[in-house]
């Protein structure tokens, strides 16, 4: 698999119809310059203050910030402007942060999204962060907010199917809220596996349903009002799945409703979030009659 050829749509794109006046927006901001600006790695992940900013400049920002909606991943704070996305990503990230170290070590993210995870994660100085994901809008949200960062973080306009051609492999490996858009999850498994050095480990999340079957929902057409979710397991199917993929230590870090304090609409997303997705007469079904969203988070490490 030629990779080099996949990866120059980066560039491709900045040239399409729907793309070019973000990419002309960003431009505008890159003639801003600041050094040495302060950084927090909190819940809102925050790059400078108001004060380092021009009247002219933060305006600016500001209209940059819109013209980039809907911001599905954050919460970021630019030079003091709030960028409420929908999902409160901190809630997750805060969740799965006592499980891992990445100090020195080379970690992707696959489905980084506007890379707010690997944001919060530069604050534990691992040795390389990449971030796979192939959305033109998510991938000019980070240059956005990393033109200010000026950080190291890697983004690739790929997919987890290109993780085993890339021209390194990794000791941590994030794979939050994507195996149930893949239609092989086994194999988006095996994808992780090989992408990782001898004893890498794994953190993924996905939907589950309740039970201690090896079974795992099917849903028609549409799960909570998103068309390409394939297969939501058990907790025993998913320790299957992972099992025949290649790892083991197989550890459950936990279970969780989705609730409206995660994800919610905000003036910087979509017109609709969770509370349009359940039914309005029984919060527990989602609005097709399945079980209303449940996540599981879970670790492992590769067979060697």
């Amino acid at each position: 698999m030629d990779l080099e050829k996949l990866k120059q749509k980066k560039d491709e794109c900045r040239s399409w119809k729907n793309v070019l006046p973000w990419y002309n927006q960003l431009l505008k901001v890159f003639k801003i310059e600041k050094e040495e600006l302060e950084v927090s790695y909190g819940d809102w992940f925050s790059i400078g203050k108001r004060e380092d900013l021009s009247e002219e400049e933060f305006a600016l920002v500001e209209e940059t910030a819109k013209k980039l909606i809907p911001w599905r991943k954050g919460p970021f704070k630019i030079f003091g402007l709030e960028i409420d996305s929908e999902w409160q990503s901190n809630i997750k990230y805060n969740l799965i942060r006592p499980y891992f170290n990445l100090k020195d070590k080379v970690v992707a993210d696959i489905g980084c999204n506007n890379g707010y995870y690997m944001f919060r994660m530069l604050e534990d100085k691992p040795k390389r962060l990449v971030g796979f994901d192939p959305s033109a809008l998510t991938l000019h949200q980070f240059e956005f907010v990393n033109y200010f960062v000026k950080s190291d973080i890697i983004y690739e306009m790929l997919g987890v199917e290109h993780l085993e051609y890339y021209n390194h492999k990794f000791d941590f490996i994030f794979m939050l809220g994507v195996l149930y858009h893949r239609a092989d999850p086994v194999g988006t498994l095996k994808s992780l596996a090989k992408g990782l050095n001898s004893k890498g480990e794994i953190i993924i999340d996905t939907f589950m349903i309740d039970g201690e079957q090896e079974i795992c929902l099917t849903p028609n057409k549409r799960y909570s009002k998103i068309p390409n979710i394939y297969f939501i397991p058990t907790i025993p199917a998913l320790k299957n799945w992972l099992s025949r993929a290649g790892f083991e230590d197989i550890e459950v870090i936990a279970t969780t409703t989705t609730t409206s304090e995660e994800q919610r609409k905000t003036a910087w997303s979509f017109e609709q979030s969770l509370e349009d997705f359940l039914d309005p007469n029984d919060k527990n079904k989602t609005v097709e009659g399945y079980p209303a969203p449940k996540r599981v988070y879970m670790k492992a490490k590769k067979i060697q």
